[in-house]
């Protein structure tokens, strides 16, 4: 067993947090990962406000234990989903891409914000602005990630802040957690691995293709939702790069999103004006491409199209071959762990 600053700091039995993926990460693979004594993040950033409070009361009468919800901050409903979550006094707040304004509001409860980086430079902005905790990002993730790998990029953090660091990009196993708290991390995040445990709501046959993937088969590229982000190599993915960016398609996802938060059109577009202002990029076309990606994605985790879909994954779906509980690998990922900092110390002379 470990304890780091990271369990500490959230109460939790492993140093192990289930990363927030939109559409994956609901309420009952949140409560399995908080249940088995890890960290479950509820993505909400996909969500209405309404359905962020209930999926939050869902996951409190699943479990008792510490969990948390994730938001993008430049995107639709995010200032009145965040507003849910400080209402609903969630433990833990993780967000990415935006600044976070409601430090001082999840401290009032006692709650933590987590910020996740991907840029070694972002980390200390991040902690002057008051987050508790980080999540760093290597490019080996499925999520929007940088250049840096995690190998690189965790030691350089590591030497610029003092607070928790949790390592995200290519961890699947426990001598990847063994590796990270080497490297400087206080544990891990696994969203690929978890993604093909027996809770996840992933589509079988993307779990089979999971399984089957190397660590080759994965398309990386900003085509997908707007951003540099990873997905499985499957015909649409590898269509979708050659092709570039649909701008017929890009307005029907959009009006989709507009629909699904249930937006009105004047905060719609009040939303696009946020985006346009925002660091990040050019949000309006980051929005249209982000309701495509929104679409293919629905598309493989609800009908299994591994032909038409697209399924955001990391490298690390190389070295993931079964399909367990969550109790059973998180377990496992411990164990594993334990026995790789055992042969470490018996190399010691």
């Amino acid at each position: 067993m470990f304890k780091t600053r990271m369990t500490k700091m959230f109460g939790i039995e492993h140093p192990i947090m289930l990363a927030g993926m939109n559409w994956i990460t609901e309420p009952g693979l949140v409560s399995a990962v908080c249940n088995a004594g890890g960290l479950g993040i509820l993505a909400i950033a996909r969500c209405n406000p309404q359905e962020t409070r209930e999926n939050i009361r869902q996951i409190r009468k699943m479990t008792d234990r510490p969990f948390g919800v994730n938001q993008i901050l430049v995107g639709p409903g995010a200032r009145e989903n965040i507003a849910v979550a400080i209402e609903e006094k969630v433990p833990i707040i993780n967000y990415s891409l935006g600044k976070p304004w409601f430090v001082d509001d999840v401290h009032a409860y006692g709650g933590k914000v987590v910020g996740t980086i991907a840029i070694a430079r972002h980390a200390a902005k991040a902690v002057q602005l008051g987050c508790d905790a980080l999540v760093i990002t290597g490019h080996e993730a499925a999520a929007h990630g940088a250049a840096a790998t995690s190998m690189v990029l965790i030691p350089i953090v590591a030497s610029m802040v003092e607070v928790p660091l949790i390592a995200a990009g290519g961890f699947y196993d426990g001598r990847g957690l063994a590796a990270a708290l080497a490297l400087g991390a206080d544990g891990i995040s696994m969203g690929s691995r978890f993604m093909v445990v027996k809770e996840s709501i992933v589509h079988d046959n993307f779990k089979k293709l999971c399984m089957e993937a190397t660590e080759q088969d994965t398309l990386y590229d900003n085509v997908f939702d707007g951003m540099d982000g990873r997905v499985l190599k499957t015909k649409e993915a590898e269509a979708m790069m050659k092709r570039g960016f649909p701008l017929v398609e890009s307005i029907k996802g959009a009006l989709l999103v507009k629909r699904l938060m249930n937006l009105s059109f004047a905060r719609f577009l009040g939303v696009s004006l946020e985006m346009l202002r925002a660091e990040e990029g050019h949000p309006l076309m980051v929005l249209a491409r982000q309701a495509v990606g929104n679409m293919k994605h629905l598309k493989a985790l609800n009908e299994g199209d591994v032909e038409g879909g697209i399924l955001f994954a990391g490298q690390c779906c190389g070295g993931i071959q079964d399909n367990p509980t969550t109790k059973e690998l998180i377990d496992r990922v411990i164990g594993e762990a334990e026995a790789a900092v055992a042969r470490l110390d018996s190399y010691r002379v």
